[in-house]
């Protein structure tokens, strides 16, 4: 089931559910996540997490990990978190099997269990979460590379790089995923035309993101276009900018409207980033997981979408960036 649902509608139903649960005992809801403090676009994931916890009063935890996408530390986190007993657990299902036997703990515990940002894409932890809050990341994956197709050269050859930056995690997968699904419909229009696709191991760090990317672009100098599958297309930026080389000489387009990628779309360097609303995930998920524990609501997938984000646009955005909301 897909909802779209604006907050002032949300908190209304909450005025409603609240009346229910006024003496009640607060709820205890913990968030674990596969982000480390220093990732920028977690903090306006729990910037709407803190938000909704406020709004209905809740006990509540966001714990992050030590090394940014580990999957290892995240499961350490979730058993500890699922040991103080939670009515809620928000978590970010990055691996479809890594997580399976504190999902079936959670369950049977009678936890309600919604996954935000990252959802699994196969069972069993499919069924062991009731809901997902986020985006859909093959069909935004796909509009990033059939928009940015239009910026490509009308003629002569295409050399474009995807970077997977954690291979073999959802998210990641399932965006380059959908670039090259974009890449390839706007190929088969080029009839004749010479168009190379690769696909690279890129890292989860801008340092290795740097590191790889730049060592791709020193061996293949007919690099004309390069799609980061998270948001260290502004690292690619950094490294053009220290070569030398000119805005859209290497055209870059990501994901997540981080501070350094929007400056990077300003400068020109980078042409569009895809907004998946993360202030949204974070408070959207405890509002799902709360109407479903205080008044029986079957909680509901709530698709966070998949805005460009364009030089035009930017200094707006820029401006709700600083306050943490986008």
């Amino acid at each position: 089931m897909k909802m779209s649902l604006g907050v002032a509608g949300v908190v209304g139903i909450l005025c409603a559910a609240a009346l229910t649960s006024a003496h009640a005992a607060p709820l205890k809801i913990i968030f674990t996540d596969h982000w480390s403090t220093s990732n920028n676009f977690s903090q306006a994931v729990k910037r709407g997490f803190e938000k909704a916890c406020s709004l209905i009063q809740a006990d509540c935890q966001m714990i992050f990990v030590q090394n940014e996408g580990s999957v290892d530390q995240q499961a350490a986190n979730m058993q500890a978190a699922l040991a103080r007993k939670p009515d809620i657990l928000i978590t970010t299902i990055v691996d479809n099997r890594a997580f399976n036997s504190i999902l079936q703990s959670a369950k049977a515990a009678g936890v309600i269990v919604v996954s935000t940002n990252v959802d699994a894409t196969d069972e069993p932890a499919m069924s062991l979460r009731q809901a997902f809050v986020g985006q859909g990341f093959i069909p935004a994956g796909e509009a990033l590379a059939l928009a940015q197709s239009k910026n490509f050269a009308k003629t002569g050859p295409l050399n474009i790089v995807v970077g997977v930056n954690a291979p073999g995690q959802n998210w990641s997968e399932q965006r380059a995923a959908g670039i090259m699904k974009g890449l390839e419909a706007y190929k088969a229009t080029q009839s004749g035309r010479d168009i190379k696709i690769t696909r690279i191991d890129a890292g989860m760090d801008p340092a290795t993101v740097a590191d790889r990317v730049g060592a791709y672009l020193s061996s293949n100098k007919n690099v004309t276009a390069y799609f980061d599958t998270g948001n260290y297309d502004y690292a690619v930026a950094h490294v053009l900018q220290d070569r030398g080389l000119p805005p859209k000489q290497v055209l870059l387009a990501g994901f997540d409207l981080v501070p350094q990628a929007l400056q990077e779309i300003k400068a020109g360097y980078i042409q569009m980033q895809v907004d998946q609303q993360p202030y949204m995930q974070g408070f959207m998920s405890v509002m799902d997981a709360y109407l479903a524990k205080t008044v029986k609501l079957t909680p509901a997938d709530i698709n966070t979408g998949s805005a460009l984000v364009r030089a035009d646009m930017v200094d707006n955005v820029m401006a709700l960036s600083k306050q943490g909301l986008r």
